[in-house]
């Protein structure tokens, strides 16, 4: 977990750049919105700190924030360009923006996520930005998997490495990516959404952490697994799909089935969700809940049945 003095010092790097950014009065009082061994976000009024995650570089960082400078009708700007050093993390200045309101999923923006998705697979990826990390993400969920069960057992280890194994080596970081010139925000969720400026002006995708270069189809395929897994009802998967394609996003085919495009990400996307929640429920030691039991479902499925394309890989 993180150390006491980086989220102190943290939310007063917050405070001053919030400070430093407005003459008006400041309501003062920070929040920390995530403190995580991979981010730690704090909240200062309109400013947002985020520490990154121990390994991250500037040589890979940089680039993925001035591409977001460059797109601010896509990405939520940063505050500068330049990650600051703080205790050996990387730290960067967001403006802060509306999230997306879990508690009323009717209003759901799928259809702005898709949208934003289109575009931002549409435009010419900025020189010098590194590979996108969604596979790398990926490989990294399983490696945790594995450590966490090294010592203990479950049972639902068994489906998810042989959902695993079936996958294609781009889609488990071992090989490159055959696509190596579409932008691609690499770890899209509806957590990945703010409306900015606060509270209610345009949706932009933010964490530019897993921005890279790569397979557009990786983007659509956290929807598209709990689509296939039955978490997410079939009207909402119509609604970011019939979007995106609006959008002309270049991830599937204007029309027909898009599953022969979705089918290897969407696959990849419930072994990470698995693999996660496996190694958490095991390092709790606690049984699965429902939503992390089907996804387990999903991976037993996949390993022992050949790819249904046209209906998705869990039904």
């Amino acid at each position: 977990m993180t150390t006491h003095p980086l989220l102190t010092e943290l939310t007063l790097r917050a405070r001053t750049e919030a400070h430093s950014r407005t003459s008006s009065a400041c309501p003062c009082g920070a929040v920390t919105l995530a403190d995580r061994p991979d981010a730690t976000v704090v909240r200062h009024a309109d400013t947002v700190a985020k520490a990154h995650a121990p390994d991250t570089t500037p040589t890979d960082l940089t680039p993925r924030l001035t591409a977001a400078a460059q797109l601010p009708g896509i990405l939520l700007p940063p505050l500068g360009e330049t990650p600051v050093d703080l205790h050996g993390r990387l730290v960067t200045f967001w403006p802060y923006g509306s999230p997306v309101n879990p508690d009323n999923p009717d209003e759901a923006p799928w259809e702005p996520a898709a949208t934003l998705l289109a575009h931002l697979h549409r435009t010419p990826a900025p020189p010098d930005l590194p590979p996108m990390r969604g596979p790398v993400k990926a490989a990294l969920a399983v490696a945790r998997l594995l450590a966490a069960t090294r010592h203990r057992h479950n049972p639902a280890v068994v489906p998810v490495l042989r959902a695993w194994s079936t996958l294609p080596g781009w889609a488990r970081a071992e090989t490159p990516m055959t696509d190596t010139a579409t932008l691609c925000h690499g770890d899209l969720h509806l957590g990945q959404l703010v409306r900015h400026p606060a509270p209610d002006g345009a949706w932009r995708l933010i964490d530019v952490d897993d921005l890279g270069v790569g397979e557009p189809a990786w983007d659509l395929a956290r929807p598209a697994a709990w689509y296939a897994c039955g978490l997410l009802p079939p009207d909402d998967w119509a609604r970011f799909l019939g979007a995106y394609r609006a959008a002309a996003g270049p991830a599937v085919p204007p029309d027909g089935d898009p599953w022969p495009a979705l089918d290897v990400p969407a696959r990849a996307l419930t072994v990470q969700t698995a693999a996660r929640a496996v190694a958490k429920a095991t390092e709790a030691d606690r049984p699965l809940d429902d939503v992390e039991q089907a996804v387990v479902d999903a991976c037993d499925r996949m390993g022992s049945a050949p790819p249904q394309l046209a209906g998705g890989f869990a039904k």
